[in-house]
């Protein structure tokens, strides 16, 4: 009891956290930026209901006019540059200070005086770096605010100088020619230096006031008033107020207390939706619910859908239709059931779809094509069926977004196209759900149908060993596998998994192959033991085959079938034959009793059936529809009294349709031919 209830406080506390993580996770992509949800364009027809303003908003002017007014008031608009008196006086300096010590023995003082002047005069009007004067001509600026001592004075920029300008200035002002040549011979430029610098805080201040003057909206939209309704055109003056209120509502969203409000509301909708589906689980799905690798494989990959789309909605990355939806009931479909598969898509579109600005449209298109993906794939045992399946969704895609269209559309040339490329893009990125199965086989521990058809195949390098060791044991696993195929299809269990587990429900036999029935032809090795060691030695197959299975990396799924083929039943010819020879004896039943466990699914309980069924068929002396069906009965009951399927979740009717698939599939397989007559010769 004590136990019991840790276990059941272990798993509770399992659930909430894969719940919280669930949803701590998925919130924690979502976008929280303001989204307006409609979908608009000029000369269309709205196609939402009545629209009616919740708030007071400007009505925004179209950004390419503010451009213009923006363009035509930046004309008067005047950077802001201080001049360096210091620059001057520094550069005059070094000017003179050469001077005196190298150029005086060739240049005469008046020329000196001329070049200190004429320097000066330019230093005092303003040199500015020639990137800068580019920079200004390319904006349009004509003057720009010179100060000095606090005092700004409008300033051409033509009569400002660069350094190039001033250098040709000095030469071009010299008197004579002589004089032209003496100041070529000296390195006047590096005595001139920028000495005006832009004052960017004033300059932007000055930018500011003057942008301040124009209008960004040209009116109002009161609260209350009606915008647009269902089915009326768009037109230019509507969709200019629909931007508005789309900037005004983004721009509303920014705030903290906002932005709270959509953390809150994102993680009740997307705890309520994980709830809704933690309880499907619980009510109709139990043992998903109860089995911690199907309740984390349902979790992780609808944490990873709405995980992906939010990024690509936040990064504004292609499309979200190319996101192959369908690829997740394939793979819940491929490993549990439809109806999960059906649940957990609908989860999973109803979550990503808070992320869009159009989510009906999303929520309408992913539903389809996830039905279309349910329905085309119901096994998946080769590769040419994801092809197929892929090809459906995409056209089921296509074809409901054309009606889709068609409906709101009532012009051709209008339609979107680039919606069937990433529709296209979608069928290709599903084809990769067939290498992506071996990936989640190996992280969640299932086994899907193309790894059990590649197990079934005689060619596998454990089967053909099997047919080589112990060829009897062969015949009888594919004779059972036969069977039970047939039996499983019949009631709705797993088919193929029950063929591959009746391939190797008795590859512990290769170990000692001739002390069973099957493999021995005149000599049989039980009649120099006793009745205790045989039955030992026929009891370890079971063990010998789940080490087979082990070596040989089988999956639990197979092995499953080894260990409960024979249930906790005992080796009857041994026991009753040790029983007959000591009457009255206590027997030690453990000797006799294979170790279990009893069938705990449909599937293993139908093999149990099958290989009981398939052996004892053997020992009959004629077979008749009458002796067949005799046998059938007296086995299968004889089962059903023993308790060995009170654990799994077989039906009384399943039990009766797997009789009749037996006992015609025995009739069958045990008819007898006519004699051919002879021919009377003379």
């Amino acid at each position: 009891m004590e136990n019991e209830r840790k276990n059941f406080y272990k798993d509770l506390l399992y659930k909430v956290l894969i719940f919280i993580c669930t949803v701590t996770v998925i919130v924690y992509f979502l976008p929280r930026d303001g989204k307006f949800n409609y979908q608009f364009d000029v000369n269309k027809p709205w196609k939402y209901g009545l629209l009616q303003a919740s708030f007071d908003f400007p009505i925004y002017k179209d950004e390419d006019l503010v451009k213009k007014e923006q363009d035509s008031i930046m004309a008067f608009f005047q950077p802001y540059y201080e001049i360096n008196k210091q620059t001057k006086e520094e550069e005059l300096k070094r000017l003179e200070s050469y001077y005196r010590k190298d150029a005086n023995k060739h240049l005469p003082q008046k020329g000196f005086n001329y070049i200190k002047n004429t320097i000066g005069k330019i230093y005092d009007k303003g040199i500015i770096s020639n990137e800068e004067k580019e920079d200004l001509k390319k904006n349009r600026i004509k003057s720009v605010m010179l100060i000095e001592k606090n005092i700004g004075t409008p300033v051409p920029i033509d009569q400002l100088f660069t350094i190039k300008e001033a250098y040709e200035r000095v030469i071009h002002c010299a008197d004579s020619m002589h004089l032209k040549e003496a100041l070529r011979s000296y390195n006047i430029n590096e005595y001139i230096i920028p000495n005006i610098a832009y004052n960017e805080e004033k300059s932007d201040i000055a930018r500011a006031d003057l942008l301040s003057n124009i209008s960004w909206a040209n009116g109002i939209v009161q609260s209350g008033q009606k915008i647009i309704d269902r089915g009326e055109i768009i037109t230019p003056e509507t969709y200019r107020i629909l931007e508005s209120l789309k900037r005004e509502s983004i721009q509303r969203s920014e705030s903290v207390t906002q932005k709270r409000l959509i953390l809150a509301g994102q993680i009740l909708f997307v705890g309520i939706m994980m709830l809704c589906f933690m309880l499907y689980l619980e009510l109709f799905r139990k043992e998903y619910y109860l089995h911690k690798g199907s309740l984390l494989l349902l979790f992780a990959i609808i944490v990873f859908f709405p995980v992906l789309t939010a990024l690509m909605v936040s990064h504004n990355f292609f499309n979200v239709y190319i996101i192959p939806f369908a690829m997740l009931p394939m793979i819940i479909r491929i490993f549990l059931d439809s109806r999960t598969a059906f649940m957990a898509l609908v989860v999973t579109i109803l979550i990503s779809s808070i992320t869009l600005r159009y989510p009906h449209e999303f929520i309408l298109l992913q539903t389809v094509a996830g039905l279309v993906a349910l329905d085309s794939l119901r096994e998946l045992s080769q590769r040419s069926q994801l092809f197929r399946s892929a090809f459906l969704i995409v056209l089921s895609y296509a074809a409901l977004y054309f009606a889709y269209e068609l409906i709101h559309e009532n012009d051709l040339s209008k339609l979107n196209l680039g919606m069937y490329v990433y529709f296209v893009i979608n069928g290709i990125l599903l084809l990769f759900t067939y290498p992506l199965l071996f990936a989640v086989e190996k992280m969640f521990g299932f086994t899907s149908n193309v790894t059990l058809v590649e197990l079934s195949n005689v060619n596998n390098k454990l089967l053909r060993k099997m047919s080589e060791i112990a060829p009897g044991t062969f015949q009888h696993s594919m004779q059972v596998a036969n069977l039970a195929a047939e039996a499983a299809h019949k009631v709705g269990a797993k088919s193929q998994l029950v063929r591959t587990g009746a391939l190797y429900h008795d590859i512990g036999k290769m170990e000692n192959p001739a002390f069973f029935t099957e493999n021995q032809s005149s000599v049989n090795p039980h009649e120099q033991l006793s009745y205790e060691e045989s039955a030992q030695i026929v009891i370890s197959h079971v063990a010998d085959g789940l080490k087979l299975a082990d070596r040989h990396n089988l999956p639990k799924a197979v092995k499953d079938f080894i260990s409960t083929h024979h249930g906790k039943g005992k080796t009857k010819y041994f026991y009753i034959s040790y029983k007959n020879a000591h009457p009255g004896e206590p027997v030690d039943e453990r000797k006799f009793t294979y170790p279990g466990p009893n069938p705990f699914t449909k599937e293993t309980a139908i093999l149990m059936m099958a290989d009981s069924v398939e052996a004892a068929s053997r020992s009959l002396s004629q077979y008749t529809e009458e002796s067949i069906s005799d046998l059938v009965d007296k086995i299968i009951d004889a089962q059903v009294e023993e308790g060995f399927f009170r654990e799994c979740p077989i039906t009384f009717k399943d039990i009766a349709t797997v009789k009749a698939v037996f006992k015609e599939k025995l009739k069958t397989m045990y008819h007898t031919r006519i004699k051919y007559p002879e021919l009377n010769r003379k």
